[in-house]
């Protein structure tokens, strides 16, 4: 029997399949059919530091309207006994989620300044979540805006999180960096434990007709496993830090593929989302079957096996084979 078990920000997981923050986990009943499926862990969908603002906001401007009015006005103040921030509400599930599974569950929060928002790591880890996940989704539009000023917004963000919590803390990356190990270097030194690579950017498309810009949601496929898996293998070994993979994460070979380059997790949402949750299943099932029939004992053993530092030609992972890549189509 192969030991499919892992290790991931200090968490044991029995095994490296682990569902990413989407929609799954907005329903109770639907993390408890993940658990079911067999999934290691389960990452929360984002609270986004914009909610927490307009919430905020939205509340003084509550409190604030008819403070010039008649003293009997008093049908302009919200009841305070009913009144619940948006945010709040997210706690109150992420709680119900950590009492109603058994596998460990990650908290996650969108957003790149930093202020009062981030005291929500601290709810986050009070209402029980094993880790957090920290999820910097920005788009620098602004020209005077240098990538060294950006790169120490977040890691200002990342130490000032860290030290707000105990549990361990996960940063979820895009790949737009100029000198991303480098990057990737300096979050571990600000408290980061695991680097989640990498995030999807969803853009935007035109409406022809209508003349408008509309949002337009498109799932992943296994195609996009392979810049997450490059930088995984280069930075593997070279870096303590944990990696996660995601984006292109849609059958066992992936995930196969992903352990050797060195993740100690797979993280997937668009396969389960267009094809069921009984996915999770069928992927393991052939995940070990593999393991077996090709002599693996363990997700420990197979580990980093196809890293830049394991192969035999390293080169092949950096920009030496890329002539000889066009040249072979």
């Amino acid at each position: 029997m192969v030991d499919l078990t892992t290790t991931y920000l200090g968490l044991p997981l029995k095994n490296p399949l682990v569902a990413s923050a989407s929609p799954l986990s907005q329903k109770l009943e639907t993390a408890r059919q993940l658990e079911e499926a067999g999934v290691g862990a389960i990452v929360m969908y984002s609270l986004f530091e914009e909610q927490i603002l307009r919430e905020s906001l939205k509340l003084h401007e509550d409190l604030e309207r008819g403070t010039y009015a008649f003293a009997e006005a008093q049908t302009y103040f919200p009841d305070y006994g009913q009144y619940s921030i948006g945010p709040d509400s997210y706690i109150e599930h992420l709680r119900k989620v950590k009492q109603a599974v058994h596998v460990p569950v990650i908290g996650s929060l969108n957003g790149i300044s930093t202020g009062g928002w981030i005291d929500y790591a601290k709810k986050i880890e009070q209402a029980g979540a094993d880790a957090l996940e920290l999820n910097m989704y920005y788009l620098a539009t602004d020209p005077n805006l240098t990538s060294a000023e950006l790169e120490e917004t977040y890691i200002t963000l990342v130490s000032d999180v860290c030290r707000r919590v105990s549990i361990p803390v996960a940063v979820k990356l895009s790949p737009f960096y100029t000198a991303l190990p480098n990057f990737v270097r300096r979050l571990a030194e600000a408290g980061a434990k695991g680097a989640v690579l990498f995030n999807r950017f969803y853009q935007p498309d035109f409406d022809l007709e209508e003349l408008e810009v509309v949002p337009n949601l498109v799932l992943s496929n296994s195609n996009e496993l392979r810049l997450p898996l490059r930088w995984i293998a280069i930075l593997y070994g070279r870096i303590q830090i944990d990696f996660a993979l995601t984006s292109g994460v849609h059958t066992a070979a992936d995930m196969l593929k992903a352990i050797m380059a060195g993740a100690s997790v797979n993280m997937l949402a668009s396969e389960l989302l267009h094809n069921g949750v009984g996915r999770v299943s069928a992927i393991l099932a052939d995940f070990q079957n593999w393991m077996v029939e090709h002599d693996y004992v363990s997700v420990v053993q197979m580990k980093g096996s196809m890293s830049q530092q394991a192969v035999a030609d390293p080169a092949t992972i950096e920009r030496a084979n890329y002539m000889k890549v066009l040249s072979s189509y």
